[in-house]
């Protein structure tokens, strides 16, 4: 999971908004969907088939427990996919 708020210069990244279930997060330039959700307090994006939240597990890309759409594409790992300017993603964490 990478998070980036300073560059290599030591200057401040560059801050980016993308929107998540339509609401507004911010992010920072290299930042992953799940590192920057992480750092706003939102730990489960989904549930599994049991009805369990399930969010960032492995951080690597291997167990898919973070799967997201993107753009209107399923199935997309949240943790392996940096963020961009106007992103939307949608999740399907159902409200309890």
């Amino acid at each position: 999971m990478l998070r980036f708020r300073e560059s290599s210069s030591g200057k401040e990244a560059t801050s980016i908004h993308f929107t998540v279930d339509g609401q507004t997060y911010l992010a920072y330039a290299g930042d992953t969907i799940a590192s920057a959700l992480y750092a706003a307090g939102k730990r489960a994006w989904r549930h599994s088939h049991a009805g369990d939240p399930r969010g960032l597990l492995c951080g690597i890309g291997h167990c898919f427990d973070c799967l997201v759409t993107v753009n209107g594409v399923p199935n997309v790992r949240a943790c392996q996919t940096v963020v961009e300017p106007g992103m939307v993603v949608t999740t399907n964490l159902r409200e309890e």
